[in-house]
């Protein structure tokens, strides 16, 4: 992208300016509505996702469950650290400012949207800074490859002849709203039963019966009972035969409803986060369960990180960020690598058995638990070792004394040689526990570091 192009002075070639917008369809919602605008998405000849996407939306911005998990899944990627490295894996410090600014924070949740919507688009505004607009999905064609002016349109601009346009996602993917949308739906539903259930059933009804030929008698009534509260009321006749079967006798609670609304929710869980236990708890988990259930959830977010790391590396982005000035030339981002204290420690206990049976350069201990290696590296190698060396001189230095001072003991001075092979026997003993408290260091530091290469 050439920041010197006619693209940059004249603003209504920005394709974003030409779109005309309409607001979401708010009407009622329903399952038969979900089947119709699937239908018209997949359709062969002439796909449109407009219905479709009113009702994604519509879902996604009332389900409080629903846009909890989304917004889980997107922000386990987007709380990541992301950097850009050259291609000897140095940061690139230029490219910090530019991951750090809200617009690219901002587009890596665009990135992650594309897999909820199936398609997010943007377009990228020429200047000295980066920059773009989202694009409206309901303009967006993937299948025919255009963006279009209007939403019911069915002919636009070919993406290919926007150089500045980057849609993401496949042109057949529905998103995974498209597993979520039935679930809420019904849950949508079952919340209005519930609602009517407590409204009939949370407060006691009153019914009053009266002569059918006292008037009178009926208009006190009614005065009483207006005046009396809001609560069911039924007039009756006393010659009228009038009996109430509510479901009270095998719902007496409620729990038939919120029955279907756990459901649903968990329904909603497994789609988007691969496992219900790690947002909500059933009356049967136990820690390892949701420990399970954790693990199948980091496997979701490393595929995620994989994708996002893949769309960023894309030749089309690369495109974009030279054409904004910035040094992408072999270079390439990456996450940056956290540690798990978890998963590290029961690492490290298989790395020390492995390193007392074969040699393990230093560079793996280094790259493997996060540890900065020191500028001064070779001369703090060379101190460690003269340190193990003076260990292992004493240590030897120990055991020639044991043997030089009993060999000095004679029948004559054996008295005298007692007493101060005694005294002899307290140091020899202080000197070895300090040897040995030493050489338990020394065997820790070898197990660690393994054997420094030749």
């Amino acid at each position: 992208m050439d920041k010197n192009t006619d693209y940059k002075k004249d603003n209504s070639a920005i394709i974003i300016n030409d779109i005309v917008e309409v607001s979401p369809d708010r009407n009622r919602k329903d399952v038969g509505k979900l089947k119709q605008a699937i239908e018209r998405a997949e359709c062969i000849q002439l796909p449109n996702r407009v219905r479709l996407y009113d009702l994604y939306h519509d879902v996604v911005t009332i389900d409080g469950h629903l846009s909890g998990v989304l917004q889980k899944r997107t922000d386990a990627v987007a709380n990541k650290e992301i950097r850009f490295v050259d291609k000897d894996g140095n940061d690139v410090e230029e490219m910090r400012e530019l991951m750090m600014g809200e617009k690219f924070c901002s587009l890596v949740r665009l990135i992650m949207d594309s897999v909820y919507w199936g398609i997010s688009g943007v377009e990228f505004i020429a200047g000295d800074r980066f920059d773009y607009h989202e694009i409206p999905r309901k303009h967006i064609r993937p299948e025919q490859g255009v963006i279009t002016k209007s939403q019911y349109d069915y002919g636009g601009t070919p993406i290919d002849s926007l150089p500045f346009v980057w849609t993401i996602g496949h042109p057949k993917d529905l998103g995974i709203l498209l597993r979520c949308s039935m679930y809420a739906l019904y849950k949508r539903s079952c919340f209005g039963d519930f609602a009517q259930y407590v409204e009939i059933f949370g407060q006691p009804v009153r019914i009053v019966t009266y002569d059918a030929y006292d008037t009178r008698t009926k208009d006190e009534l009614r005065k009483i009972l207006e005046q009396s509260g809001s609560s069911l009321t039924m007039m009756l006749p006393k010659q009228a035969n009038f009996s109430m079967l509510d479901g009270k006798t095998s719902n007496g609670n409620g729990d038939l409803q919120q029955a279907l609304i756990r459901c649903c929710n968990e329904e909603m869980s497994v789609a988007v986060l691969g496992n219900s236990e790690t947002t909500t708890s059933s009356q049967s988990s136990g820690y390892a369960q949701a420990e399970v259930h954790s693990q199948q959830q980091m496997e979701i977010t490393r595929s995620d990180m994989k994708m996002v790391q893949q769309m960023l590396n894309s030749d089309s982005f690369i495109a974009i960020l030279r054409g904004y000035g910035f040094n992408v030339d072999g270079g390439h981002f990456e996450f940056k690598k956290e540690t798990d204290l978890v998963s590290l420690k029961a690492r490290l206990d298989i790395d020390l058995q492995v390193s007392g049976k074969v040699p393990v350069a230093d560079e793996y201990w280094y790259q493997t638990y996060g540890i900065p290696k020191p500028d001064n590296y070779e001369q703090m190698k060379a101190q460690q070792q003269e340190r193990a060396d003076a260990m292992q001189a004493a240590l030897e230095k120990s055991g020639d004394k044991d043997s030089v001072t009993s060999g000095k003991v004679d029948d004559k001075g054996k008295g005298d040689a007692d007493q101060n092979h005694g005294d002899d026997d307290k140091a020899v003993k202080r000197t070895s526990k300090a040897v040995e408290k030493g050489k338990q260091l020394y065997d820790s530091l070898c197990d660690f570091f393994g054997v420094a290469p030749l």
